[in-house]
């Protein structure tokens, strides 16, 4: 039974990852973005703010808006609790 929910963890993974690189190639027709350049801001930005706070990077999600002719880029990334030493 594990090699089936292991499978079709796999496919689930590979499914969020496909619709992922569908909404950058959608971004990228809708903007001057590229989906490298977008791909590449979205791990700059992880990697600045980790480097401040812990963040639980599986849960980031990156999207853009379009409202008329505006833009946006919303970034929803869940900060972990922070633990004294």
């Amino acid at each position: 039974m594990s090699d089936w929910f292991s499978k079709f963890s796999k496919i689930n993974k590979s499914a969020n990852e496909a619709k992922e690189r569908l909404k950058l190639v959608l971004i990228h027709d809708r903007t001057d973005i590229s989906a490298n350049t977008l791909e590449e801001m979205k791990d700059e930005l992880l990697q600045v703010i980790s480097n401040h706070v812990t963040i639980d990077a599986a849960k980031v999600k990156i999207t853009m808006v379009h409202e008329g002719r505006e833009q946006r880029l919303i970034a929803d990334i869940p900060i972990k609790p922070f633990r004294n030493r």
